[in-house]
């Protein structure tokens, strides 16, 4: 009943103008992944919210970017200079990415292509992937922990995905290496639908913002961003 009402409650309206989604440049194998995607694109477009990814048309990124961009949302693909195809390096690169759909916002590196997207993000929500999602999901709730930014951070945990990270991150939680204050950043969900819900409904209940570190992080990492544009 409450899953119901829950459901209910959100439709057609968000409080998220943009939203950031992770996910595999590979479709995976069950199809279950591929139609969660595409789940997903269709909450975005419903929803009026645009998508910001990491660039590249091939894979589940390519499936929830062309939905989105087909209906008619705005597609905003942050992508390392040395990925984008061009010239001598179409071939290759395409095999990694394919040709990014949208608008098209080249960066200098891979830290600063995550930066990029936590700045225009307004919440972020990772569907099944391999190293590349699970660092940059990892990443986003790692400076949530340090106060970089309170914006939500979605699981989307298609047919139980990402149980096993969900066990790991309970040990840690058991074994005291993360406070069960930080385990709250994490809000998961089998459907698209009810994780929309439930990031619509976050609250976060972590400590508050660290300024003076934000700008340290940044400043060693060279993200080129003010301290309040990745947390506004």
């Amino acid at each position: 009943m409450e899953n119901n009402q829950m459901l209910k409650r959100f439709s057609g309206s968000s409080k998220f103008k943009r939203i950031c989604v992770f996910c595999g440049s590979s479709p995976g194998k069950s199809p279950s992944y591929q139609v969660a995607a595409l789940q997903l694109a269709n909450q975005l477009v419903e929803n009026k919210i645009d998508l910001v990814y990491g660039g590249g048309s091939i894979g589940l990124m390519g499936m929830v970017s062309k939905a989105v961009y087909n209906g008619g949302r705005h597609v905003l693909g942050v992508i390392p200079k040395t990925l984008m195809p061009k010239e001598v390096k179409a071939n290759f690169n395409a095999l990694i990415t394919g040709e990014t759909v949208g608008e098209v916002r080249p960066v200098s590196g891979m830290h600063q292509r995550k930066a990029e997207m936590a700045r225009q993000a307004d919440a972020f929500i990772a569907l099944p992937g391999g190293y590349g999602t699970l660092e940059e999901l990892l990443e986003v709730i790692t400076w949530a922990q340090l106060g970089i930014h309170d914006k939500p951070v979605g699981l989307l945990n298609v047919d139980g995905y990402y149980n096993s990270l969900m066990s790991f991150i309970d040990k840690a939680v058991d074994e005291g290496f993360i406070a069960p204050a930080a385990r709250s950043i994490i809000v998961s969900a089998p459907t698209a639908h009810e994780l929309m819900s439930k990031l619509e409904d976050y609250v976060p209940n972590h400590h508050g913002e660290a300024p003076k570190l934000r700008w340290e992080i940044e400043q060693q990492l060279g993200y080129g961003t003010t301290k309040s544009e990745i947390s506004r």
